[in-house]
């Protein structure tokens, strides 16, 4: 039987961050430091989320330096969604930033009138989804590329011409992804944690890291 998992799509990644909503936003500062910090996830759609922060803070310098953002965020569920992407900055600030007060009501107490207008509108529309879901037995993840980009392929692949079939790798592995079939192993991709065991015990290194 086929699980609900398999389904997940990019707007699903997208939907979840904005149920979410305060998620975990890294950048890298001007002296190549990452910085970490929580940002409301103001409005989503199929494909992009939508986020905004004021002109003074060193956030926004950073997002305006190089773009590169990655952000995080939990499900009361365990569901861990991650996106890696460039933020770009909308035009018609004004217009953004009123649509944003609207869906956010209260943030008409943090910036009440028109101080609003300090604020800056951002998407992160392109880039690559990860989907992660440790509730599931074994664990569940799925990797999507969105706005054009393709999906970002990680953890570890057998090489089978270099595989001898022993099991050992199976046997080792935490959540039980590795099948051996025709003398071969094959990694479950979705079910895999990337932890590396399988890798470390091939005794003929047919296991390699992706990319």
């Amino acid at each position: 039987m086929e699980k609900a998992n398999c389904n997940i799509a990019v707007k699903d990644c997208m939907s979840a961050l904005r149920k979410i909503k305060d998620a975990s936003f890294a950048t890298v500062d001007a002296d190549g430091r990452p910085q970490v910090r929580i940002i409301d996830i103001m409005l989503a759609d199929d494909e992009a989320v939508y986020f905004c922060t004021a002109r003074g803070k060193d956030f926004y310098k950073e997002l305006m330096a190089t773009g590169m953002v990655s952000v995080v965020g939990l499900t009361d569920d365990w569901k861990m969604i991650r996106i890696n992407g460039t933020a770009r900055k909308l035009e018609n600030q004004k217009e953004w930033i009123d649509k944003i007060f609207v869906e956010n009501p209260s943030m008409n107490s943090v910036y009440p009138g028109d101080a609003r207008y300090v604020l800056e509108p951002f998407t992160i529309d392109r880039g690559s989804a990860e989907y992660f879901d440790l509730a599931e037995e074994p664990i569940y993840r799925r990797s999507l590329g969105f706005g054009g980009e393709k999906a970002v392929a990680k953890g570890f692949v057998v090489e089978k011409e270099e595989c001898i079939g022993c099991g050992i790798c199976a046997e080792a592995c935490p959540q039980k992804s590795i099948d051996i079939s025709e003398e071969k192993a094959e990694i479950r991709q979705e079910n895999c944690l990337h932890c590396g065991l399988c890798c470390e015990k091939c005794p003929v290194e047919a296991i390699k890291r992706r990319n």
